[in-house]
């Protein structure tokens, strides 16, 4: 039995709501349980030097958590004068799940930021930012389009991540936090909705796993998405 009492293939509850920040041209706000993430997309003119003149576009993404979204109080990053490890990982993470799902031609030579600030943790964090963040580019790219800023969406498909892990021996969806801290292997998966992989992080956290039971992991990161995928394709809509 999961502690959250849900089945080996249940995700947490989901839910999408848009245009929570006023200033931003894209923005959501995801909850997947008791973890919450704020996303908006911030659209700048202008591109890094080492895009300049080849008319595409650019992608990049910050994270970050706020000091009380996790248990106890953690320090902000801005005070202690440097980003962790963890947190550069991740947004590299974000801004590649992205990239992957954008034709950066059709963007002209405009940069896009996807700010994802953890509201409240409790396992998932950075599935939900990838999944919240295509919704806010989503937005961004619309915004843009009502106002003759581009021709049309840049974005080629979907892409969302869930995690995934063995409990207690067997493959179990979207890991919350009592899970996470105690699995036998946890992995993340962002997939499009294509069925493309765009990235697999997977760990064992004691003896190693087979791949038979990775195969089952992914089986369930693809169920995961697919609700997932419904769930954004609602959250534009509305």
């Amino acid at each position: 039995m999961r502690p959250s009492g849900r089945a080996a293939g249940a995700l947490r509850d989901v839910s999408i709501e848009t245009g929570i920040a006023h200033h931003a041209e894209g923005s959501c706000r995801i909850r997947m349980g008791l973890t919450e993430v704020l996303c908006t997309a911030s659209v700048e003119g202008r591109v890094p030097g080492f895009l300049r003149g080849k008319g595409e576009g650019w992608i990049t993404a910050e994270y970050g958590m706020l000091p009380r979204a996790t248990h106890k109080r953690g320090e902000r990053e801005a005070t202690r004068g440097k980003q962790s490890g963890r947190t550069q990982e991740i947004q590299r993470l974000i801004a590649r799940s992205l990239r992957a799902v954008v034709d950066r031609k059709a963007m002209g030579e405009m940069s896009i930021t996807l700010d994802c600030d953890v509201l409240t943790a409790d396992g998932g964090t950075r599935c939900a930012a990838i999944t919240g963040a295509w919704v806010a580019l989503h937005q961004a790219f619309a915004y843009c389009m009502a106002r003759n800023v581009l021709a049309r969406n840049p974005l080629t498909g979907q892409v969302a991540a869930v995690s995934c892990g063995l409990w207690q021996g067997e493959p179990v969806l979207d890991l919350d936090y009592a899970e996470d801290s105690a699995a036998q292997a946890d992995a993340n998966f962002v997939l499009t909705d294509s069925g493309g992989l765009v990235e697999v992080q997977a760990a064992a956290e004691g003896a190693p796993f087979s791949e038979g039971q990775l195969l089952g992991l992914m089986a369930l990161a693809k169920q995961g998405t697919a609700l997932l995928f419904t769930a954004q394709r609602k959250a534009i809509a509305a």
